[in-house]
């Protein structure tokens, strides 16, 4: 395994392991909602809770714009985009892929877990904005330290989807 392969493994398995940490925390500490128990109720809940969960993407979007608009790299056809330009326009590519992927297990998660479980929608939505804001900024350090907000949203959305599929189908 090479130097920078070990950096990614290392900061994917602690990525993974504080966003396990992370929704087990926040789920015991947040009430549960008091809402009726029916599933326009819930997406409705779950509909609340992805405003939060997209705030990140808008601030990249913004932070793109923005240096697009106060730079050479105004009209995006020229290829005159700086490393910071290039970044921020991948971490917004990845997070809107990340946030299609959420907001599915999101909704789906909502209408299958019981209603004492419902404290989860909250936590995987703060730990989704963390594991991108984590992503954001180790991607802006060095490339190679983008492995833990990557790994934590990546596992946080496939843990919802396994999660709705084991909650539907059993």
């Amino acid at each position: 395994m090479t130097k920078d392969q070990r950096t990614v493994a290392i900061g994917a398995v602690s990525g993974v392991a504080s966003m396990v940490v992370l929704v087990w925390l926040l789920s015991s500490v947040i009430e549960q909602p008091v809402i009726p128990d029916n599933a326009a109720d819930r997406l409705a809940y779950a509909a609340r809770w992805l405003v939060v969960a997209v705030l990140p993407l808008f601030a990249m979007f913004v932070t793109v714009g923005n240096a697009r608009f106060f730079s050479a790299a105004i009209d995006p056809t020229l290829g005159k985009e700086d490393k910071a330009i290039v970044v921020n326009g991948r971490v917004a590519d990845n997070t809107l892929q990340q946030f299609v992927v959420f907001a599915i297990g999101l909704f789906a998660l909502s209408v299958s877990l019981p209603l004492r479980s419902l404290s989860l929608i909250p936590a995987v939505t703060i730990t989704f904005v963390v594991a991108r804001l984590v992503f954001w900024i180790g991607y802006r350090m060095h490339p190679l330290y983008r492995a833990p907000g990557f790994s934590s949203t990546a596992y946080l959305n496939l843990g919802m989807l396994i999660a709705s599929l084991w909650l539907w189908v059993r």
